[in-house]
């Protein structure tokens, strides 16, 4: 009786793959040489988060069996970032503390992005890029410009994707460096 608690079950399987790829793809080097996303814990973190919220938001709309898988890969998304933080010395009585701001930072961060989405033009998307992604540094108005247009596409490919592929962990992610070949700074290394 208690090995079923350890078995892997599809469902586990699915959600382990979607995670997984969303980890694989804010991963993506481009990101970080050409988009100029800081390469930094808190870079990383934000890419994840983006690529979690962009997910979480197709899965929204979704019936309620695939909505149920989103919100195991936001615990799935949970569990990483309290494991991250356990791996880079944060004390076990500081991680709680620590997730619940994570969480409201993701709360926001899905609200901003899914209001900007909604919008339907590039400005507040930019803007809320800027912040959190970019830490509201000066960085260049063409990485800027990139990663709002790959968000864009991502969120155009999900809506696309049926619902079937995606319970099987099919994810269909744009190629970052093929989505803004039109301003010609998406594909070399930003200033």
């Amino acid at each position: 009786m208690i090995l079923r608690l350890f078995r892997r079950t599809p469902r586990t399987s699915s959600i382990a793959g979607l995670y997984g790829m969303i980890v694989a793809q804010a991963r993506t080097p481009e990101f970080y040489r050409n988009y100029g996303v800081p390469d930094t814990v808190n870079g990383r973190f934000e890419m994840i988060a983006l690529h979690t919220v962009l997910l979480l938001r197709r899965l929204a709309e979704a019936p309620l069996p695939l909505r149920r898988l989103g919100q195991e890969v936001f615990d799935r998304f949970c569990e990483d970032i309290d494991a991250s933080m356990r791996e880079m010395g944060v004390g076990d009585l500081a991680v709680p503390r620590k997730m619940r701001r994570v969480g409201a930072a993701f709360y926001a961060r899905q609200t901003e992005y899914g209001e900007a989405l909604a919008s339907g033009g590039f400005e507040r998307l930019e803007a809320v890029l800027a912040q959190n992604v970019f830490g509201g540094t000066s960085t260049s108005r063409e990485g800027v410009e990139c990663l709002a247009r790959y968000v864009r596409a991502a969120a155009d490919a999900f809506a696309t994707q049926n619902n079937e592929a995606i319970a099987r962990s099919e994810l269909r992610f744009p190629d970052p460096a093929q989505v803004s070949p039109a301003l010609g700074a998406c594909s070399g290394p930003m200033a």
